[in-house]
């Protein structure tokens, strides 16, 4: 199985750790290929929730998973921009900075209009989509949780309250099984007032609805493949917008009992 580094990148001044395959095979059989897999995170993510597969697609595959600004281990810039424009914009910069032309996209939660603006953005550098509990969102009405990050000062309340336990409490009411323990305190132990800060900025920026019909024709225009797998008790993007990536893609829809809206974390072997 092949071995998994952190490479410390400086993306546009700002500080962004990179989790990379540095051995085995590669699409192209080269020492340094210009193709890759790039598995990106959500809120309140990191590369830590696919650390399990990039040893395995390492295998066949070069990997990274980046942590994006505000995020994981990576720096939280108080002028970064905190947009969906601007996120796919900082993902263009760190593939030019690794040198990678061609990229196959994992993408799960806000990695998932991230990285579709992404692809939209620069049609020819993508090969191939992987949407994870996450796409195109017509009519997308947020969740409870996202509702209060987008409510000031009752935002930063929340967030403030935050902690380990709380955190657990409230992923696992709304999960259909507890999510393992230590997937938790990953999560926790990256949250700080940084992370939060930005994440607040985030989600008051960010219309899923409103992207997806901006975004409609350059989506449905991508020729490349896509495969949509979807957790069937995910309470924050319900399972019903599954199906709908159809109207969009040239997609294959698989639908994963017993998972919430971490599939790859419920059940790997599954996903």
């Amino acid at each position: 199985m092949s071995k998994i580094e952190t490479i410390e990148l400086t993306v546009n001044g700002i500080r962004t750790p990179v989790r990379a395959s540095i051995s085995g095979s590669t699409i192209s059989g080269s020492a340094q290929p210009d193709e890759a897999v790039l598995f990106l995170h959500g809120n309140p993510g990191s590369h830590k929730d696919w650390e399990a597969f990039l040893p395995q697609v390492a295998d066949f595959c070069r990997v990274i998973a980046p942590d994006m600004p505000g995020y994981g281990s990576a720096e939280r810039p108080k002028d970064f921009g905190y947009t969906v424009q601007a996120y796919a914009n900082h993902l263009h910069a760190i593939l030019e900075q690794l040198k990678i032309k061609q990229v196959h996209l994992v993408l799960h939660d806000f990695g998932g209009p991230w990285g579709l603006q992404f692809a939209c953005d620069h049609p020819t550098v993508v090969k191939s989509i992987t949407l994870t509990n996450v796409g195109a969102a017509p009519n997308y009405r947020w969740h409870k949780f996202a509702k209060i990050w987008r409510t000031p000062i009752l935002g930063e309340i929340f967030q403030l309250m935050s902690s380990h336990w709380s955190l657990r409490w409230l992923l696992n009411r709304d999960n259909p099984k507890p999510l393992p323990e230590t997937f938790v305190r990953k999560l926790s132990s990256d949250i700080d007032w940084g992370l939060s800060k930005g994440m607040l900025k985030l989600y008051r920026a960010t219309d899923l609805a409103e992207l997806t019909n901006r975004l409609a024709p350059l989506l449905r225009s991508l020729e490349v493949p896509v495969l949509t797998l979807w957790g069937e008790g995910d309470k924050y993007v319900p399972v019903k917008y599954a199906e709908l990536q159809k109207d969009y893609f040239d997609t294959e829809v698989h639908i994963l009992p017993d998972c919430g809206h971490w599939p790859m974390i419920d059940n790997p072997l599954l996903y």
